[in-house]
């Protein structure tokens, strides 16, 4: 057997039941609509390992009609504004 430590940032979401299921869904939703980020979500992964470009992620991004695909839209002009503000108070 084998045990990871999960680090700060990492939490683990038994689902079990049905109605850990439930919780496990209302944890995500919550933390997704409080901070406006994602979790899990392929498409910033590959993003911001530099595995995509902006151009390809603007594509990707373009190609969703919803919520999510303004998400991916999004994440390069939010990513600048944060590098901005650390480099002007760095």
């Amino acid at each position: 057997m084998h045990v990871e430590a999960l680090s700060r940032g990492f939490a683990w979401l038994d689902t079990g039941t049905h109605d850990a299921m439930l919780e496990a869904s209302q944890f995500v939703a919550g933390f997704e609509k409080r901070l406006g980020l994602k979790i899990c979500c392929p498409e910033e992964i590959a993003w911001r390992n530099q595995w995509i470009t902006n151009a390809q992620l603007q594509k990707l991004g373009e190609g969703v009609k919803n919520a999510y695909g303004q998400y991916l839209l999004a994440l390069p002009k939010s990513e600048s504004l944060a590098t901005l503000r650390s480099n002007i108070h760095g």
